[in-house]
């Protein structure tokens, strides 16, 4: 972990320990007085003070807190937790500084830890853990944990299934207000959630989800079938994780349900657990925009290794090196209208870039239109209209522009070559951008890949052959 040392400076005043507990700042963020109170009360081995003090702050901020801390002080700190605290304040650090606690617990206090979690998050950990740390553990767990924990690491990696839990609450049709009620309140502190109340048959079968707003507000003599309306939202745990992100997305949900194959409710994924696969989702598409292969960063871009940062790179970057390849091509055969108008040459870069701009801007706003599911593959012919006509116009703008340029630098006729070339490889360049994230999306690949330098290193050929082809035609050669 982090090491990070405190300057504690002498307090002037005598206030209480008391009162000094509640200085934080606002949002969960520790202010300096604070650390320094917690450094202190570690030094004086203060531990119920401690203990006070802690539990007063959020789980988020606690994790943050052990994580710059120095060795020594985390587990004193970590130690000093209630039980389900620390359950909850484990969940929230990031997997090295998790490895690295587990590694100086002992055995009951790790076992004690795996039995708090809820089972989500621990198998969240089990995933991300090194294989010898994860048989350790497996060893500390309880028959019934265990078996679950096996039963949720058998399905697919980024399947549903991995981020469920089998920890809700499930009531009858046939029930009256006042049963459900005095379930929930027997059953309850259990759930992950207590928000969404799912309804099965006899047989464990989803019929219909109800908030708990709605049972709270019903007369306590009504039947649960009367407040359904059989409408409602499932997944099945093998769908891909990030089909159950854009669902609770969608339709505004605090948990989505997880079925079977015969739709039996066998576990919910709440809304905190699909906020982290959008996260990596978002992060994923970022470096594929930038054309870096799929490796798996740690959480922290400092933790990051200069070989897998390397590794990440360089294989697009080699990839582009023979694609460009083609751009050279594209100039040796225009090499005689180049030396005879040499100033043709100072356009080059700004019509190039013009061109891999606009492309890299048609294609970015698509891949996230597809992303969203704001566009299907079925409304390209819509699009690519929508776009010929923005396109043609930013490309006739950007043509009058340039032209100012080309009077000043090669006269009238190479004004009217840069200006046309402009238009049309503007035009060129943001309809491939466009085009290129559904040709891909059609091929099942990640639409993302075609972003970025893939787009630029296309339309540079094009552009190329697009600016040389209409000088050699207009000047005559």
């Amino acid at each position: 972990m982090t090491s990070k040392k405190q300057n504690c400076k002498p307090k002037v005043n005598n206030e209480s320990s008391n009162n000094n507990s509640k200085r934080r700042t606002r949002n969960g963020i520790l202010d300096e007085n604070t650390k320094c109170e917690i450094k202190k009360l570690i030094t004086e081995r203060k531990w119920e003070a401690l203990r006070e003090l802690l539990i007063k702050l959020s789980p988020a901020t606690v994790a943050e807190l052990l994580q710059e801390s120095d060795k020594p002080d985390c587990i004193f700190i970590f130690r000093s937790l209630p039980r389900d605290f620390a359950a909850d304040v484990f969940s929230e650090m990031d997997v090295s500084s998790q490895d690295e606690l587990l590694k100086n617990l002992t055995d009951s206090e790790a076992s004690n830890l795996l039995t708090e979690l809820p089972p989500d998050d621990r198998t969240a950990l089990f995933e991300e853990l090194p294989a010898q740390v994860t048989k350790r553990l497996f060893e500390l767990l309880k028959p019934e944990d265990l078996k679950e924990a096996r039963q949720l690491l058998g399905y697919p990696e980024d399947s549903v299934g991995r981020l469920m839990t089998p920890d809700f609450i499930a009531i009858h049709a046939d029930w009256t207000v006042e049963e459900a009620l005095r379930y929930i309140r027997e059953k309850g502190k259990d759930s992950e959630t207590l928000t969404m109340i799912y309804v099965v048959d006899d047989n464990g079968k989803l019929i219909d989800d109800l908030r708990l707003r709605q049972l709270i507000l019903a007369n306590p003599s009504d039947k649960i079938s009367d407040l359904m309306n059989y409408t409602y939202v499932s997944i099945t745990a093998f769908e891909d994780q990030e089909k159950a992100y854009h669902l609770i997305k969608k339709h505004n949900l605090f948990a989505i349900p997880v079925v079977d194959s015969q739709g039996i409710l066998i576990g919910i994924v709440t809304v905190d657990d699909l906020i982290d696969v959008g996260e990596e989702e978002a992060t994923e598409d970022f470096h594929k925009i930038a054309a870096m292969t799929d490796l798996k960063l740690p959480d922290k871009f400092r933790e990051a290794p200069i070989r897998m940062l390397y590794k990440k790179r360089i294989v697009w970057l080699i990839f582009l090196i023979f694609v460009n390849i083609f751009s050279g091509a594209a100039i040796a055969l225009f090499e005689e209208t180049l030396a005879k108008y040499i100033v043709l040459v100072l356009f080059m870069p700004l019509l190039i870039d013009c061109g891999g701009n606009a492309g890299s801007q048609a294609s970015t706003l698509m891949v996230r239109a597809l992303a969203t599911k704001d566009v299907k593959l079925q409304d390209w012919y819509y699009c690519i209209g929508k776009e010929v006509i923005v396109a043609g116009a930013i490309g006739a703008t950007m043509g009058l522009t340039v032209s100012l340029l080309g009077i000043i630098r090669g006269g009238l006729m190479i004004a009217i070559v840069v200006s046309i070339s402009m238009l049309l490889i503007v035009f060129v360049g943001s309809i491939i951008g466009l085009s290129l994230p559904f040709i891909f999306t059609k091929l099942g690949w990640d639409p993302a890949v075609s972003s970025g330098p893939l787009i630029t290193s296309i339309a540079d050929i094009v552009g190329i052959i697009i600016y040389l082809m209409i000088a050699t035609l207009l000047l005559g050669l």
